[in-house]
């Protein structure tokens, strides 16, 4: 998450259910009145004209009542004060907004112009409206917001099951030196639609608030591990260092993710039906290893298929003392998965 995006969801946890400042905004919209909250910021002194000085404790009643006005109201940052009231907002006329009404561009500029956080509350619309610098967002009504992670927990489930599956076929198929491209982009593609889904779904909790808290709780046993294995079947298949790998995913549209032709030419560089070697870290990130160790192992034999038929002593000359155990580890985890039994 960029630091732009973090400062953003900070900002929407203040409106979620159950906080004060939500309570003000839902009991507007009820109401069918519009209003302005601002956040106050150094930038905003010049930008504001008229109103009236408050400065008193925010609450929500407090607040409610101040937004009947018809100017805009100035809440602190930290939401312990209302600053001023009834003001006049005074934005730089020459920068861009698509907002078509008065109150909507003024909110727009303004979150430009001061780089704050503006609540636009439409009585025409009855909906609300965030900004935070050039950032745009429409607040969900809870009942819908709940619904719409209902419905992508569902989507997340099949995802989940896929990913399970592959992941399981994937095990077994390394086991005998029998992947193909199109296994690992089977796998791949799961991972990343799964991750997708998620960051989709995790800004809906952050408006959610406590509310979500049960659902919050699926959604995290149906990530769980998700990006961790991502990042090993890169590592043990990507032609590319695991950053690059990552960044070069991050460019692929949807249409592109699953077309396992092109991540497979771009990713791996093969086509889908040609057979490959896993280089390991996957397999030996399930035993009691250092990564120091891992990345040893893999250099010295390269692929699963060698390591399986490594010799005593080849384990020896690497591991030293710990070379029988780690040995011993290896062959049993092995015979574990060809077994059928999950391993992580």
């Amino acid at each position: 998450m960029t630091e732009k995006e973090s400062k953003f969801t900070e900002y929407l946890k203040k409106v979620s259910p159950g906080n004060s400042l939500r309570t003000v905004v839902d009991d507007l919209m009820n109401a069918n009145m519009g209003a302005l909250i601002v956040f106050d910021s150094v930038e905003l002194q010049s930008l504001i004209e008229g109103g009236f000085k408050v400065n008193c404790k925010f609450t929500s009643n407090k607040l409610f009542e101040l937004c009947k006005m018809d100017g805009a109201v100035v809440v602190s940052p930290d939401l312990k004060k209302i600053v001023y009231a009834n003001i006049v907002l005074n934005p730089d006329h020459t920068i861009d907004s698509i907002e078509t009404g008065t109150r909507h561009r003024a909110a727009e500029r303004i979150a430009k112009q001061a780089n704050t956080f503006v609540i636009a509350v439409s009585e025409r619309k009855i909906k609300t409206t965030l900004y935070l610098g050039s950032a745009k967002y429409f607040l969900k009504n809870t009942t819908k917001l709940l619904g719409e992670v209902s419905s992508n927990l569902q989507l997340l489930e099949k995802q989940r099951e896929l990913f399970n599956e592959y992941k399981e076929k994937l095990d077994i198929l390394e086991m005998s030196n029998l992947v193909t491209i199109s296994d690992v982009c089977n796998l791949m593609q799961r991972s990343e639609m799964i991750l997708r889904i998620a960051e989709m779904i995790k800004r809906y909790f952050t408006e959610l608030g406590n509310i979500g808290t049960i659902m919050n709780i699926r959604y995290k046993e149906l990530i769980r591990g998700v990006e961790k294995t991502q990042d090993e079947v890169m590592r043990d298949y990507s032609r590319l260092p695991l950053k690059k790998s990552r960044a070069l995913l991050e460019t692929f549209n949807f249409d592109s993710l699953v077309d396992r032709e092109i991540m497979a030419k771009l990713m791996i560089g093969g086509p889908v039906e040609e057979n490959i070697s896993t280089r390991g870290y996957r397999f030996l990130s399930n035993l009691n290893l250092d990564e120091a160790i891992i990345s040893q192992i893999v250099k010295k034999f390269k692929n699963l298929e060698r390591l399986f038929k490594a010799t005593p002593e080849e384990f020896k000359n690497l591991l030293k003392e710990d070379a029988e155990s780690v040995r011993e580890e290896i062959h049993y985890l092995r015979d574990q998965i060809l077994s059928g039994k999950s391993v992580s």
